[in-house]
């Protein structure tokens, strides 16, 4: 169900597109990108230079690549586009340094916050990394078979409202794992 319609008229000023891949390679292990640019319907005058309508403000990457375990044990990040060039680039090889030996499902946002934030950082690409556990999650859940008659919960029960063990959802869906109602 979309949105409903907006209530007066607008003008679209700013666009900002967020993508995430999830790839499996041939060595086992799995590269997690994640992508963000920014775009301006009209031209953006900032102090370093003047962006033309429609080019992208910012255009940057991160990769990690993990284990079966959600452990990071590669790290890269660019910037293709970058308001101020230069200045804002010369962070990327940081995080590579910070992101390798970390866990994507063990305290992983604390630690970009800790290791990556503020000054220490690029907000854009330190704001994708945020992503990443979810990313990943989905990216492993193509790799999982769904079977709730298994011995094992499926990974997916109780990590939001849906799939509570207390819901209908679970009810019908994976039985097994049903928790009965709750009340009060």
């Amino acid at each position: 169900m979309p949105l409903p319609p907006p209530s007066v008229e607008r003008t679209l000023v700013q666009l900002r597109n967020v993508q995430l891949f999830g790839y499996k390679r041939v060595d086992g292990r799995w590269d997690i990108e994640a992508r963000i640019t920014d775009t301006k319907n009209h031209e953006y005058p900032i102090s370093s230079k003047t962006i033309p309508k429609g080019e992208p403000v910012h255009d940057m990457w991160v990769r990690v690549t993990i284990d079966h375990q959600m452990n990071v044990l590669d790290a890269d990040a660019a910037s293709d586009a970058a308001p101020y060039d230069n200045h804002c680039t010369a962070i990327a090889p940081d995080y590579r340094r910070h992101l390798i030996g970390l866990n994507l499902f063990r305290g992983f946002r604390k630690d970009v916050k800790e290791r990556l934030g503020g000054i220490h950082g690029c907000s854009h690409i330190t704001e994708l990394l945020t992503y990443l556990p979810t990313a990943a999650l989905q990216t492993f859940a193509s790799d999982v078979q769904d079977n709730a008659d298994s011995g094992v919960k499926p990974f997916q029960l109780d990590r939001c409202h849906a799939l509570e063990s207390h819901s209908e959802a679970v009810r019908r869906y994976y039985p097994r794992w049903y928790r009965g109602s709750k009340t009060g």
